[in-house]
């Protein structure tokens, strides 16, 4: 699924327009339909809907979706802000629809709102400022931002939450409305995808409005959605035997961090591989063994950490970090690897570390190698970002220079490549922020790409199976709950799921 800027989602709502044809107030009605049926399909109509309206379109939405949640019986109020004189045309149009029994207030003051104590079962539908906003809420309008964040029920923002930019960062969060939902129209906003506006946008609904797909727009930037997903899952033969799925290689652990490892092989066999071998030092040996009976082990001839010069030919893919460590001579033996392996790497954790510390072995990394690292371990690598956005760019950047995949790990893990794309991944939670997580992730790579996925296929694949298999764990057990072993048991009924119905 693309995403699009606020300027290219403004001219395919004209394209549609003017090719449907349809004119812009059936289009608006269209997408207050959706956000209506949305609405529905959450909340009953036990639940009083407070509806605030800006003077633009994204209040004619509101204005249209209040009209028909009061068709579906629903109890609304409407809230007009008075923050200009100014009020599009749309906005006017269904300002005259609104029928009596509707009552509707216009606030001047936000004084105005300190005598409105909504009922705890109440909603907020915030339909004050859209996309086309080009910088901070002020006055007035920050101001009733501000109060309704004050208020402890939830509140659905329509098309993005007012206050925030679509296509730049705003570091005044105060002046952003705190949603629990965000009901956007086709296509997700870049600004969604960064951790400092993730409580902003709260859970996200893309409704279709039947948007024209005539039209044609240029972006670098995409959405991994469930359908995409399930058609990246390649199809079994029946024919098929254990070597037809790959055998990988998983470098892992040293003495106190074998459990590192353990997460790392076991989300590898439940991803579907054929083969594994474990290479762990040798006070790992029976631990992996007794851990992982499915696996193979290849013991290190030193006790505590990775110091041996590996044979790699037999495998088809090779991961290398979880619980590591970066003793001087496990750098040695990176750096061998890195030199010496015929297939692309999955490098995570220490071995992410001690490329930090010797930024000049990224020149030989093999080419589509694949990086997985928490935004710390990215910063240690490339520089400090003073945004999420400034943290894209430098993904992209770090990308194309080294022809690798970046998987950075955050709210909406990122899947950079080497053309400059990147796909921000739409499952997981966060139950999964706990050590171990990123190890299971480790595993699911690298069992795709022995199976053969290319390096795209298996990072995107990968990120949303492991962000699946947290969900459905969560649902089970709690976000509070799970823990890392809980994800990778789910991972066989994440890939079930897929591939029998596709999710958005």
């Amino acid at each position: 699924m693309q995403i699009l800027s606020a300027k290219q989602i403004k001219a395919l709502d004209d394209f549609t327009i003017i090719n449907e044809p349809i004119s812009s107030l059936d289009l608006m009605e269209r997408a207050a339909s959706a956000c209506a049926i949305r609405f529905a399909e959450i909340y009953s109509t036990a639940h009083p809907v407070h509806v605030f309206c800006g003077k633009g379109n994204n209040g004619g939405d509101g204005l249209a979706i209040a009209r028909l949640l009061s068709q579906m019986n629903f109890e609304v109020k409407i809230y007009i802000i008075q923050y200009s004189e100014n009020e599009s045309e749309d906005f006017a149009f269904n300002r005259k629809r609104i029928p009596d029994n509707i009552p509707v207030l216009e606030i001047d003051n936000v004084s105005e709102l300190d005598a409105l104590t909504p009922e705890s079962n109440a909603v907020v539908i915030d339909a004050i400022l859209g996309t086309g906003i080009s910088r901070p809420a002020e006055g007035l309008l920050a101001e009733v931002i501000s109060k309704l964040n004050q208020f402890d029920i939830p509140v659905i923002s329509i098309d993005l939450p007012s206050g925030m930019l679509a296509d730049e960062f705003n570091a005044r969060t105060d002046q952003m409305i705190n949603a629990s939902h965000t009901f956007t129209f086709q296509f997700p906003k870049l600004s969604f995808m960064l951790p400092e506006n993730a409580d902003c946008v709260g859970n996200l609904s893309v409704l279709d409005i039947s948007l024209s797909k005539e039209f044609k727009a240029e972006t670098n930037n995409f959405y991994i959605s469930g359908d995409f997903a399930k058609q990246l899952v390649k199809r079994r033969s029946r024919a098929s035997h254990k070597g037809t799925f790959g055998h990988a290689l998983i470098i892992a652990g040293s003495y106190g961090k074998m459990g590192a490892s353990i997460l790392a092989g076991r989300a590898a066999l439940r991803s579907g591989l054929g083969l594994l071998t474990m290479h762990v030092p040798a006070c790992g040996y029976e631990i992996m063994q007794s851990s992982i009976p499915e696996a193979m082990s290849n013991v290190d001839s030193e006790s505590k950490y990775w110091t041996d010069n590996i044979r790699i030919e037999k495998f088809n893919a090779i991961a290398v970090g979880p619980g590591l460590g970066t003793e001087k001579q496990t750098q040695n033996s990176l750096k061998l690897l890195i030199q010496n392996s015929h297939v692309p790497l999955v490098l995570d954790a220490d071995a992410l570390n001690i490329i930090s510390e010797n930024k000049t072995w990224l020149a030989f990394l093999p080419a589509r190698s694949v990086l997985t690292p928490h935004p710390k371990e990215f910063e240690r690598m490339t520089e400090k970002a003073s945004s999420g956005f400034e943290r894209i760019k430098l993904q992209r950047a770090f990308s194309i220079k080294n022809k690798v995949y970046v998987v950075l790990k955050g709210v909406h893990t990122s899947v950079s490549c080497p053309d400059g794309t990147i796909y921000f991944n739409s499952t997981g939670n966060p139950g999964m922020a706990k050590g171990g997580s990123g190890d299971a992730l480790t595993g699911v790579i690298v069992s795709l790409l022995a199976q053969g996925y290319n390096s795209k296929e298996a990072s995107i694949l990968g990120v949303y199976l492991h962000g699946l298999a947290g969900d459905l764990a969560a649902i089970e057990l709690s976000e509070e709950g799970i823990i890392p072993s809980d994800l990778i048991s789910k991972l066989p009924s994440a890939f079930r799921l897929l591939k029998e119905t596709g999710l958005h």
